[in-house]
């Protein structure tokens, strides 16, 4: 056979994409993070026209270029929670007031080969905004992404998910020097909320964006 690892992972995200759908995601296919730009631009934006659009934090989303495109529409209104130019409390009003835009991105700790997507966070406006809020959420996943089940998905994200992002954010936490997990009480510590995401509810409210490349943590 001709490129089996091609073909390994077109079926793997193939059965991921069922998966999801059967769990009521609207669900794409993207060989790599520029095609997932287009998707979004030609497929996904075009059909619910947003008003008003915002992110939580997502080095996926940001692979994608579409912070750059998003960010000088003119004929959208985004709240920018990425602006390094504010200070903490206008960032932490901007958090606040992303839960209530048109179109909400982000991306996702893990995903189960059922078709759930598993979470933690710090501060928890980007779970926040994908559970309730924005009319439309859009969820980029890199295949690296995939785990067996909800097990998996908390090992995945709690030894190594989390401390690589302690490491990126320069934050004083045990894992940062470890590489582990220590449970810590660190004022630092990132891992504070959890959510699995069994379903999309209304149906299609979250649409994913299963892209052929290894992306983010």
């Amino acid at each position: 056979m001709d490129n089996p690892i091609d073909n390994y992972w077109k079926i793997r995200l193939t059965e991921l994409k069922n998966a999801l759908e059967g769990n009521n995601f609207d669900v794409f296919l993207a060989e790599n993070a520029i095609e997932a730009k287009t998707i979004v631009l030609e497929k996904i934006i075009p059909a619910i026209k947003p008003k008003s659009i915002s992110w939580g934090g997502s080095i996926t989303f940001g692979a994608t270029g579409l912070y750059d495109i998003l960010t000088n529409d003119p004929d959208i209104e985004v709240i920018d929670t990425y602006d390094k130019n504010i200070t903490p409390e206008e960032n932490l009003e901007r958090r606040r007031r992303s839960l209530l835009v048109d179109l909400f991105l982000a991306g996702t700790n893990a995903v189960t080969e059922t078709g759930k997507l598993v979470n933690l966070d710090m501060i928890g406006n980007r779970i926040a905004g994908i559970t309730f809020g924005p009319k439309n959420v859009i969820i980029f996943i890199g295949r690296n992404k995939i785990v067996p089940d909800l097990e998996g998905a908390m090992f995945r994200i709690k030894d190594y998910a989390a401390p690589v992002n302690t490491m990126r954010l320069d934050k004083k936490t045990p894992c940062a020097k470890t590489s582990f997990c220590e449970m810590c009480k660190s004022p630092d510590r990132i891992c504070n909320t959890w959510t699995i995401t069994e379903k999309s509810f209304p149906k299609g409210r979250v649409k994913v964006v299963l892209i052929n490349e290894e992306l983010g943590f």
